[in-house]
């Protein structure tokens, strides 16, 4: 949710620092069905494949008219989506739980981002670990789980929460960490601000949440109300399969996924965009080959919703696998 304005910041702090599952029936014309789709926040790499399949033509090919919107508040995805101002959204899996538990009929169809993104990023050569952290001040967005997340590192590597301080530095997350206000953050995400931070010629330490005690989640995931997939469940299907197609085709040919990007938005840089889709890839597939794209893992959603239930991010214990569903993936359902 933060990188949006993280990147804006970044970028003028750096200047200022110098498968072969079943394939399910798709339309092939006729009267196409009209979806709109709220993404999470600006145009980036972990959008490639949806711009990749714009840009080929899987979507039309697949009897859908989609129409992409960017969010002026990257608080109004789910929002939206809830209220029936847009058919999809691109949003978070905390944030998709979160929504639930206040009582949105929302369900995840499809993962785009099948690991965290978020990381625990320094530029500080004394942090080699979250041991080191002791005695020091980490900046987080001021995002709720971003703080359990501290929490649930702190603890693993035996380092009491009272010795590190905690600072809401906003979206100012890579402009703290130049100027060194901070000794780590926790909200950067690897595969955008550490990228970045790498072609500039800094030397980011990266540590990756699942790498540190933070239950496994998936990042970025497709989300459609109750009442859309019972209604309109064969367009849903077929955009999640067209989907599919383009990332497949980005992961083939990551340049070709860069320039439909830039040409969706020319103020996006190819280069750092290519770089950044490149460190993206491993993320858009299941890391069990036999599973279709967007494969969801229902043990590791009931894992990590009982990990925020104890942390008190939810306020009743979920059952979190009820969050998703993968009949609209490649070769399930019928």
């Amino acid at each position: 949710m933060t990188r949006a304005v993280a990147l804006v910041a970044l970028v003028a702090a750096l200047a200022l620092s110098a498968c072969g599952e079943k394939q399910d029936k798709l339309g092939t014309g006729g009267a196409r069905g009209s979806l709109s789709l709220m993404l999470d926040y600006l145009p980036n790499a972990d959008h490639a494949g949806l711009y990749q399949a714009l840009a080929d033509g899987d979507m039309t090919k697949a009897g859908l008219d989609v129409h992409v919107q960017v969010p002026s508040d990257p608080a109004a995805p789910l929002k939206l989506v809830e209220a029936g101002k847009v058919d999809l959204a691109i949003s978070y899996e905390p944030e998709l739980l979160i929504a639930r538990d206040k009582g949105a009929q929302l369900v995840s169809v499809a993962a785009i981002a099948q690991r965290p993104l978020t990381s625990l990023m320094t530029l500080d050569r004394k942090v080699r670990t979250p041991a080191d952290l002791r005695g020091g001040r980490v900046g987080t967005a001021g995002i709720p789980y971003q703080s359990a997340y501290l929490q649930t590192i702190l603890a693993r590597a035996g380092v009491p929460q009272k010795s590190v301080k905690e600072t809401n530095v906003g979206f100012n997350l890579v402009p703290v960490m130049l100027s060194g206000k901070v000794d780590a953050t926790l909200g950067a995400f690897w595969n955008v601000e550490g990228v970045q931070l790498r072609r500039a010629g800094k030397h980011p330490r990266i540590i990756h949440m699942e790498q540190v005690g933070v239950p496994i989640y998936d990042e970025l995931v497709v989300v459609a109300r109750k009442d859309t997939l019972a209604e309109r469940g064969d367009d849903v299907r077929a955009f999640v399969q067209a989907l599919g197609r383009g990332y497949a085709t980005v992961r083939a040919n990551p340049g070709a996924g860069a320039d439909a990007l830039v040409k969706a938005d020319p103020d996006l840089d190819r280069s750092f965009t290519l770089a950044s889709v490149k460190a993206s890839l491993p993320v858009f597939f299941p890391a069990d080959s036999s599973k279709p794209f967007g494969w969801q893992d229902p043990r590791a959603w009931d894992a990590y919703g009982r990990w925020m239930f104890a942390h008190h991010l939810l306020s009743t214990r979920p059952t979190a696998s009820v969050a998703l569903t993968n009949e609209f993936l490649a070769g399930q359902g019928s």
